[in-house]
């Protein structure tokens, strides 16, 4: 669902991705770990057509980021690092915007429905100028699964939750992950702990380890992310 080869991207003569490759297919949650300025979102603007690579080339479901970058976004379901949303627009007004860009015929309902999936009911007659920083990244994350995408990008997604939406969240992300491709950028090592399937970690734009977690323990992996970030 994810094919990823050989993708560089370099700004102003310095590799903010470094020659990386790796695929993911449906039914994985994968976590891309890795510390701040490791080449995450970078990667991740890429794949979502947002930014070309300087060298490279990427699929997604089959779809080249050159050749089809429209069937590409229809796609993905992407929520970005700085969630951007229209403040003065209510929650529900937001979403049925948002499900009418894709055409579907069902917006209100599929509103509803997204509210209730990401737990948004106790504020979703405010305006989204109006919410907590958490609650916003809920708004952003159902705004990415309002047209049911095969794929799902998410940069960062638990930024800004209490302890009680990070539980909630990370739920949703793990049940989506049954049926859909989740890639997700974290520096957190819990984050894919309590998400992931599968681990990868960058640094310095260079992809340096890919584990499923299955065949290690949480300790060789927390062992490996310091081992690679503190070089």
């Amino acid at each position: 669902m994810i094919d990823i080869k050989n993708i560089t991207k370099i700004y102003d003569g310095q590799k903010a991705v470094d020659n990386v490759s790796f695929s993911v297919k449906e039914g994985e949650v994968v976590g891309l770990l890795g510390p701040n300025g490791a080449g995450k979102s970078t990667l991740m603007k890429i794949l979502t057509c947002y930014i070309p690579p300087t060298e490279g080339e990427a699929t997604i479901c089959g779809h080249s980021i050159y050749d089809d970058p429209l069937a590409v976004r229809r796609e993905i379901g992407y929520l970005p690092e700085h969630n951007p949303l229209y403040l003065d627009m209510y929650v529900r007004e937001f979403l049925r915007f948002s499900a009418g860009i894709y055409g579907l015929s069902d917006c209100k309902d599929r509103a509803e429905e997204m509210i209730k999936l990401v737990g948004l009911t106790p504020e979703s007659n405010k305006r989204i100028g109006q919410l907590s920083k958490g609650y916003r990244q809920r708004v952003g994350l159902a705004q990415a699964l309002i047209h049911d995408p095969k794929v799902l990008i998410l940069d960062e997604p638990t930024t800004g939750l209490d302890p009680n939406q990070l539980e909630e969240i990370r739920s949703v992300i793990k049940n989506q992950g049954k049926k859909k491709v989740v890639l997700l950028s974290t520096h957190i090592m819990q984050e894919v702990e309590a998400m992931c399937t599968r681990a990868i970690i960058i640094n310095h734009g260079r992809l340096v380890s890919d584990d499923h977690l299955g065949n290690i323990t949480s300790q060789q992996l927390t062992e490996k992310f310091h081992q690679v970030t503190s070089t």
